[in-house]
């Protein structure tokens, strides 16, 4: 997510799509479809921790842990937006049982961003995981696709939003702390997400 706003022009403006829950989905993409192809509209320079975020999750034994562990973590007052991974955010976790409630492609820096609660319930609180643009997660990213489609939800740089209900889903991801600002929905209930992380729906 951005820390800084983007100047922008009236043009840029007018290329953004707009979703039904008003949040903003990519502008409108040479290949809309394809998220591998995703061209952010905010350079790096302007990304919060961009170095900290966009890194491959180390091949390493993951921790399990429910959407509620993430829910108790302590969220810092300032986090610093240069500041390096740093202890909890080098260790790689697992969400065994969690549900997905929202999925869209985030406007400005292509990642695919996903809510997920511990209950299926759609008023539970929400944490966020991320999928980032990087080519190595190329492949999750159109799993994550692929495995929404399955169940009539549409998901591209135009596409996305509140599914209509919770997913069953399982999460592996790196543990990342972000700031403080409107990072989604109402149900978002802390600043600590996943992130790299890739999701996989349950059958």
């Amino acid at each position: 997510m951005k820390f800084a706003l983007w100047s922008g022009s009236a043009a840029l403006v007018g290329l953004l799509a707009v979703g039904c829950n008003g949040s903003s989905y990519g502008v409108l993409q040479p290949n809309p479809e394809d998220l591998c192809k995703c061209i952010p509209i905010e350079p790096d320079i302007i990304d919060f921790r961009h170095l900290a975020k966009h890194v491959p999750i180390p091949t390493v034994a993951a921790q399990e842990i429910g959407v509620d562990t993430m829910l108790s973590w302590t969220q810092d007052a300032f986090v610093d937006p240069t500041a390096p991974r740093t202890g909890r955010e080098l260790q790689v976790f697992h969400i065994a049982a969690g549900f997905l409630q929202e999925a869209s492609v985030n406007g400005a820096d292509c990642d695919v961003h996903f809510e997920i609660s511990q209950t299926a319930d759609k008023s539970a609180s929400r944490v966020i995981v991320e999928t980032p643009v990087d080519s190595e997660f190329c492949s999750a990213r159109q799993s994550a696709q692929s495995q929404l489609a399955k169940h009539g939800f549409k998901l591209d740089s135009q596409h996305g939003g509140e599914l209509p209900q919770g997913l069953p889903v399982q999460v592996l991801g790196m543990a990342f702390e972000d700031f403080d600002h409107n990072r989604g929905s109402a149900q978002v209930a802390t600043i600590w997400e996943l992130h790299p992380a890739t999701v996989n729906l349950l059958p």
